[in-house]
């Protein structure tokens, strides 16, 4: 009996950890939505442009949010030098959501269908400074941010620019198609 359980528990495992891998990667999606959103926030109340910025560290890429110190938008030299100043810490996805990294899997196709992508095309697709910047008004930088799981999940989070509104988005591998997530 007891071997019987003890068998039954290590099939069980591996699907446990499947589910478990994806979990986080649409964890995460939703995270990096949701500080957009917040970003968008902060700008209205602030009254000022304020961006979550996107910074490729070695390995992987880190993040916050900074707001416009002296009015002229967000600038990485204003960054260095203190005149834009983040409002949350910096973060890594994979802290928080171990597992998870900015990334694009192998095959995956474009979400206008344009094609196969590689795995290595650039994940933070936000303009050449990586900055996810908006307005008081509410508008904001287009982009494209991906994030893939340790199994081969792949989630977006799309941002579209004249209304600042974000989408969660996930490639399905059967299908090779997109779907709202």
């Amino acid at each position: 009996m007891l071997g019987l359980l003890a068998l039954t528990a290590a099939m069980a495992v591996p699907s446990i950890l499947g589910g478990l891998d994806d979990a986080r990667a649409v964890a995460a999606a939703r995270h990096v939505s949701a500080l957009a959103r917040l970003t968008r926030v902060q700008a209205a109340t602030r009254s000022t442009r304020v961006g979550l910025r996107f910074e490729y560290d070695g390995a992987t890429y880190r993040y916050a949010v900074y707001v416009d110190g002296n009015g002229n938008g967000l600038r990485s030299r204003d960054i260095r030098r203190g005149i834009d100043e983040p409002i949350t810490p910096v973060e890594r996805i994979g802290d928080r959501f171990p597992g998870v990294v900015f990334g694009v899997v192998a095959g995956v196709t474009r979400i206008s269908d344009e094609g196969a992508m590689t795995r290595d095309a650039d994940p933070v697709r936000l303009g050449s400074a990586d900055t996810l910047t908006f307005s008081p008004l509410g508008t904001a930088t287009s982009g494209t941010i991906f994030l893939r799981s340790r199994k081969g999940r792949q989630y977006v989070v799309r941002v579209l620019g004249a209304t600042g509104r974000t989408r969660v988005l996930e490639f399905r591998h059967e299908t090779r198609s997109w779907t709202a997530r």
